[in-house]
């Protein structure tokens, strides 16, 4: 099986959190009818799992209080993360880094890190 073909069976297609599916621009910058720049108009988007909300932009794909895509997720309010993870210590989950409006830079603005396995003593 080629990389290509094993990336494809990991992933989903979900509803594009910037513009909530509906594949226009949602704040009509460019024009009213522009289409949405992370789905490019289709209304969903593909996302490697095993993903969760991103906790950067709280899944809505919009930068804080900006008419920006999240730098986090690229839009699509959910990031891949690895299947054994816990909350981060630095940021508390929150994904935005102390005292700043900023990601995360231990945990990358996902709010979780890597765990480690537990394994039964």
């Amino acid at each position: 099986m080629t990389a290509w073909k094993k990336a494809q069976a990991h992933a989903a297609v979900v509803r594009c959190a910037f513009c909530k599916g509906e594949g226009t621009d949602p704040f009509g910058l460019l024009s009213p009818p522009a289409k949405c720049q992370v789905c490019g108009g289709r209304g969903k988007v593909t996302v490697m799992e095993p993903a969760a909300a991103c906790a950067f932009c709280k899944g809505s794909g919009v930068f804080h209080a900006q008419r920006l895509v999240c730098t986090v997720c690229g839009g699509k309010g959910m990031v891949t993360v690895m299947e054994t993870t816990e909350k981060c210590a630095c940021c508390r989950g929150s994904g935005v880094a102390p005292g700043q409006y900023l990601p995360c830079t231990t945990c990358r603005g996902k709010g979780v890190v890597s765990g480690e396995k537990k394994t039964a003593a």
